[in-house]
């Protein structure tokens, strides 16, 4: 899944628990028709009305009441998952099993290599 797509997802939780794009824009830091037009690419996408839109405010529709359902637990589980890697930041990485070691590039793919695979045969 492209990356537009968990944003746009993520707006579209701000969007129907704010219930205004205005305040879900102010949280997010994008403009209220940024949002807006990100929200009518999503339904386009997914070809269905998630958000039923009038002068003053904003609901889900039964598609968008059940996304939102399913959707928010699981976005909030990602971001409680990026949130506790920060341990790992905090204390000094062991170098991996799998990660072989770095060969200087002046000596790869031997010393000798030059001499064998370079000279031309008769």
């Amino acid at each position: 899944m492209p990356r537009e797509n968990l944003n746009d997802l993520q707006a579209f939780v701000h969007v129907a628990r704010e219930g205004s794009f205005t305040k879900a824009a102010a949280q997010l830091g994008v403009s209220q028709s940024a949002l807006s037009h990100a929200m009518r690419g999503l339904e386009e996408r997914l070809g269905v009305r998630l958000l039923t839109r009038t002068t003053r405010s904003v609901a889900t529709t039964e598609a968008g009441a059940r996304l939102l359902e399913t959707l928010a637990p699981r976005l909030a589980e990602i971001e409680d998952e990026l949130a506790a890697l920060a341990e790992y930041r905090e204390r000094p990485q062991a170098p991996s099993a799998s990660t072989p070691p770095a060969t200087p590039p002046n000596t790869w793919p031997g010393p000798g290599w030059r001499r064998c695979c370079s000279s031309t045969r008769t």
